[in-house]
């Protein structure tokens, strides 16, 4: 199972990049944790990545479309990796609250170049005939990046159950130099040429005003600030319910499982339902996914069943989005397209969850956090249903 040809130097930094996440989204709180910082503390410092994501991924992907038309998006993006490996190496030294807030917040915003400029280089080898996005072969370079996230997170927490949370720093650094030789291996991309759809010509901003795209992207924002709970706050609340880290690590590596499925195999779904389907399917099946880690956490087949919705919640909800995005900024856009997926759907929302969570968790509790998870959930399937029903170009059979 690898992608083909020039695509597998992608899948090799896709499986790079989240073995990086494997490890530090859900260890490195374990660690705030063992340094003595508040779950108040903990959320704010979670944040920072969102923080990063505000503005960050914009300006890394206006540099490459602009830098001779795209071609050295890769540059960039190796500059960046070498970045985080550098920031990384101060994890190491650090123990103080606001040296390693500085030290982490420096990561997110070397780190937070690599998703947008690789996803912009791959989507601009995939096009197919129509000028869309081949969604089949996409899902084959991405679920590398599943298969590394859920090596790494298995791995990670056996090797953290023995070694202890203070291994974590130097973990880190290990694993982003593995990503910076990854990137060292991708071919540097051809220059975008004009846009092949006449929207693209029109600019970002004249793209975001479209009813559709802006009802898309609040989906997005509302779908991912339901995740927040998931990414900021799953282990903490796990460990308080009494599992331990190699059992964190496994229910962390049961939703990468059907995520794995879901992306290998996305081509014939997506070929039955539209993306836009996708969002909506997304959306409703994440209200029912944190209403029950809400009631039900401390039942581990429960909670086992939640997490291998992620396959749904996460990884179609995120084909479906490159998909639209793909269609959305055509051309010289497609690198700030990407960027603004991240910055609009992971970064504000991120701030949010972060912030909110760890306020919310500290005074009522966990389950609570999961809770109102589910309720945003709820408002973003109304989102997705709007931008739907206002897709010119959505499939009208599909879903009713």
């Amino acid at each position: 199972m690898r992608p083909a040809g020039s695509l597998a130097p992608f899948g090799a930094l896709s499986f790079a990049y989240f073995a990086s996440i494997g490890l530090f989204n859900p260890y490195a709180p374990l660690w705030f944790q063992q340094l003595g910082f508040s779950t108040l503390a903990i959320g704010a410092i979670a944040s920072l990545q969102a923080w990063t994501r505000v503005f960050a991924p914009y300006a890394w992907s206006w540099a490459g479309d602009h830098w001779e038309q795209g071609a050295r998006r890769i540059t960039l993006l190796r500059v960046a990796a070498l970045l985080a490996v550098i920031f990384a190496l101060g994890l190491v030294w650090t123990r103080s609250y606001a040296a390693v807030s500085i030290v982490v917040f420096l990561l997110y915003l070397s780190n937070s170049a690599i998703v947008p400029l690789a996803e912009a280089a791959l989507s601009q080898r995939l096009l197919d005939a129509q000028g869309g996005l081949d969604v089949g072969r996409y899902g084959r370079v991405r679920v590398w990046g599943s298969i590394g996230f859920i090596v790494s997170v298995m791995l990670c927490g056996a090797i953290l159950q023995v070694a202890g949370i203070d291994a974590l720093p130097w973990m880190t650094v290990l694993l982003f130099a593995g990503l910076a030789a990854m990137a060292w291996r991708l071919p540097h991309g051809r220059a975008t040429v004009a846009a092949a759809r006449g929207d693209a010509a029109t600019g970002v901003w004249a793209v975001l005003r479209r009813p559709t795209v802006a009802w898309f992207f609040a989906g997005v924002f509302l779908t991912v600030l339901a995740h927040t709970a998931l990414y900021a706050f799953l282990s903490l609340y796990l460990v308080q319910l009494g599992y331990g880290k190699t059992a964190v690590g496994m229910l962390w590596a049961v939703s990468v499982v059907g995520e794995i499925v879901f992306f290998w195999t996305q081509g014939r779904w997506f070929a039955r339902w539209s993306a836009n389907d996708w969002l909506v399917i997304a959306a409703a099946v994440s209200a029912l996914r944190f209403a029950a880690t809400a009631a039900f956490g401390a039942s581990t087949p429960v909670l086992v069943t939640a997490q291998l919705t992620h396959a749904l919640t996460f990884a179609a909800h995120h084909a479906a989005c490159i998909a639209l995005i793909s269609r959305y900024f055509a051309g010289p856009l497609r690198g700030r397209g990407q960027a603004l997926y991240t910055t609009l759907g992971y970064g504000l929302s991120g701030v949010l969850g972060g912030v909110l969570g760890g306020a919310i968790s500290q005074r009522w509790g966990f389950p609570v956090v999961f809770g109102a998870a589910a309720l945003v959930s709820v408002a973003a399937l109304a989102c997705t249903l709007r931008s739907r029903t206002l897709d010119p170009q959505r499939d009208p059979g599909a879903l009713m």
